[in-house]
């Protein structure tokens, strides 16, 4: 019994060692068949590549390579002397020099009216020419009767488009005058010109002021001392004399209201917002001047005024810093004179920029797209360069070589430094007659009798400028 105890014993202990011996194996098996998956797997030939397309090539929008013998004509207001001098010379340069064989034909039409008028009379004839020089609000109002082509798509276009760099080297004041409510770009400007102040530094200097005014408030002392001095002097002829010589036209009254922190359109450029409160406060700042006995008129251009010591501010484009120089000449003055800006309350500054565009005339594509070449080349800055070498006009861009002309001529280049807080008028196409309307309407407020009558006269001309607005509508 014991004996079989002792078997059985036995028999169990090795029935257990084999089952666990059992288990291994399958543990063994288990990690074999997984390394052999895995080889099989590692075997099997890798699945044949998917060919990858070729890029399709985007086609240009604009192509360049048919242009060859296409002409086009450009009319122009450089009517004589050095600027029609230098328009021909850079229109032949283009015609020798330029890559897709485009021949321009350039025509001065005279004056910018005489210009104006002869688009004008072209639109009703249909025998227009492919590019145009034009002030903004004619190239709206063209734009508006379907005969100029808006130029947004090719300036953004990658291949014949403006680069970046270019684009943003463009003084804001003049592209802004060119670009419509919608943000369409009727015009690129050719040039500038600036609305500025004259200052007779040497003449401040004797009157205690070391600086010109940083403020329309320190404007007002300086004004207002000059005043007093010529009053008070052993000359009665230039009694009434001596302070800012006021013809306030829209270009003499728009820097004032920008300077002031204010705008005379609505905020999408689309109407008038001439009795908004900053226009209010340039015209009670206008009248108190001229009530103070801080102004005074002139029968024409004030150059010999101001040569004279009879005026210490006279507002001047740019374009007449070449006679003020004649006019200091003619009376032998050596004062020390100079462009400034027109302050605000606050410091700000602002001269009002101007000057022609040009736009493209809608012809049919190949003559369009050889105008916009133009066109560019024409603006661009290096072309500016040899325009300014041969013009004096000021660049529509920033960064432009003006050669040692600023330094040759530093009244220039000061008034060149002020460009950077240039703003530019609205390009309504009623912006014409409303600038005559502003004129009067800015008379009429230094005769006022208190603010409520400023405020009646600057409702009345809001009024009349939506009514001309309409008109062209």
């Amino acid at each position: 019994m014991k004996r079989f105890k002792l078997l059985f014993s036995v028999l169990l202990i090795l029935a257990v060692l084999l089952a666990a011996c059992g288990g291994s194996n399958d543990v063994n098996n288990n990690e074999n068949m997984n390394e052999n998956m895995n080889e099989n797997m590692n075997n099997e030939p890798a699945p044949e590549p998917t060919d990858v397309p070729e890029p399709t090539e985007v086609p240009e929008m604009y192509p360049t390579d048919g242009l060859a013998g296409t002409e086009i004509t450009f009319w122009h207001a450089m009517s004589s002397g050095v600027n029609l001098e230098g328009m021909d010379a850079l229109v032949a340069k283009f015609n020798a020099e330029n890559e897709y064989g485009i021949s321009v034909v350039a025509v001065s039409q005279g004056r910018q009216g005489d210009l104006e008028t002869a688009i004008n009379g072209a639109i009703a004839t249909g025998e227009l020419p492919n590019l145009t020089m034009g002030f903004p609000n004619g190239l709206t109002r063209w734009y508006d009767l379907g005969v100029i082509a808006g130029l947004s798509d090719y300036i953004a276009d990658p291949m014949v488009g403006l680069s970046e760099d270019v684009l943003a080297g463009i003084y804001a004041g003049p592209y802004s005058s060119g670009t419509l409510a919608d943000g369409t770009q009727v015009g690129i400007p050719m040039h500038q010109s600036a609305q500025v102040i004259f200052y007779n530094n040497s003449y401040a200097e004797d009157l205690g002021f070391a600086a010109p005014p940083a403020t329309s408030e320190e404007f007002k002392a300086q004004a207002c001392a000059a005043a007093e001095f010529n009053n008070s002097d052993d000359d009665a002829e230039n009694d009434g004399t001596g302070g800012l010589v006021y013809y306030p036209d829209a270009s003499f009254v728009s820097p004032w209201i920008w300077a002031f922190g204010g705008e005379y359109v609505t905020e999408d450029g689309s109407a008038y917002d001439l009795n908004n409160s900053a226009v209010y406060d340039v015209a009670v700042f206008l009248k108190d001047l001229f009530d103070n006995g801080c102004t005074l008129t002139t029968p024409s251009y004030p150059n010999p005024e101001f040569a004279a010591r009879q005026a210490l501010f006279a507002v001047s484009s740019t374009a007449g810093i070449p006679f003020q120089g004649y006019a200091m000449s003619d009376v032998e003055s050596t004062d020390v004179w100079s462009t400034i800006p027109f302050p605000g309350p606050d410091g700000t500054l602002a001269v009002n920029s101007f000057g022609q565009m040009i736009g493209v005339i809608e012809s049919n594509a190949d003559q369009d797209l050889a105008s916009w070449l133009f066109l560019k080349w024409l603006t661009s800055p290096e072309t500016q360069s040899e325009w300014v070498g041969y013009t004096g006009y000021f660049p529509s861009q920033d960064g432009v070589d003006v050669g040692t002309r600023a330094t040759d001529d530093p009244i220039w280049g000061g008034a060149l430094e002020l460009l950077a807080v240039g703003q530019g008028e609205p390009n309504l196409p009623a912006h014409g007659s409303v600038r005559g309307e502003i004129r009067s309407a800015f008379f009429a407020v230094i005769e006022a009798a208190d603010g409520d009558a400023i405020q009646a006269i600057l409702d009345e001309l809001n009024q009349t400028a939506a009514d001309l607005v309409a008109e062209t509508e």
